[in-house]
């Protein structure tokens, strides 16, 4: 009789335009081999003060060599996670990406999953520009929501509070980078080595 996999709860600060979390969006998921993964995103607004038309990244404000240091690491990350990553030289406002995915939580888990990597896919692999609602329309309706539950979800008052919410508890627990997660008793910022993901795991459960 096959026995059923432990349940192990994690909590994640993330935003859809972080490269560091679509690396350990995808790190997280290896856990799913040895747990029943059960994740309370937070979505996190890094920057709102982003146009939703696109900024050049250097409107991010890093200085060109702790810029560099950044990418040279992501870039390490990309291949140990072996993803695909096209290198882009904007960004954007990630609000009505992150409302939308915010919505699919609360409407189906296989709908949000679709849409969860489906924004990650858009952003980080074909560079295309997520604050633009024409193409988040496309990507709902892609994940399976209709077009009318796409455009309520960001009228969806409740949604909007939710996020505010997390806000709000990163402030109260000092997160200020995502990705940040809280596995059991454990809390690692960034993206956090697998050996380090499969310990706090291991301590969980």
């Amino acid at each position: 009789m096959r026995q059923s996999k432990p349940e192990l709860k994690v909590t994640v600060f993330s935003d859809y335009i972080c490269p560091f979390c679509y690396v350990g969006a995808a790190r997280l998921e290896r856990l799913r081999e040895d747990y029943d993964l059960r994740v309370n995103w937070c979505f996190l607004e890094l920057h709102p003060e982003t146009s939703p038309a696109g900024d050049p990244v250097a409107s991010l404000n890093y200085s060109p060599q702790i810029w560099q240091r950044m990418m040279t690491s992501l870039r390490e990350l990309v291949r140990e996670e072996k993803l695909v990553y096209r290198e882009h030289d904007f960004t954007t406002n990630s609000h009505a990406a992150l409302q939308l995915a915010e919505v699919a939580k609360f409407t189906d888990r296989n709908v949000f999953y679709r849409l969860h990597a489906g924004l990650f896919a858009a952003f980080f692999q074909r560079g295309e520009n997520i604050g633009d609602h024409a193409v988040l329309q496309r990507l709902g309706c892609e994940a399976g929501m209709s077009e009318q539950q796409v455009e309520q979800a960001w009228r969806d008052q409740a949604a909007a509070a939710r996020l505010q919410q997390y806000q709000m508890a990163a402030t109260e627990l000092g997160v200020h980078a995502t990705p940040t997660f809280f596995v059991g008793e454990k809390r690692l910022d960034g993206v956090a080595p697998m050996a380090r993901l499969v310990e706090a795991a291991q301590a969980a459960v």
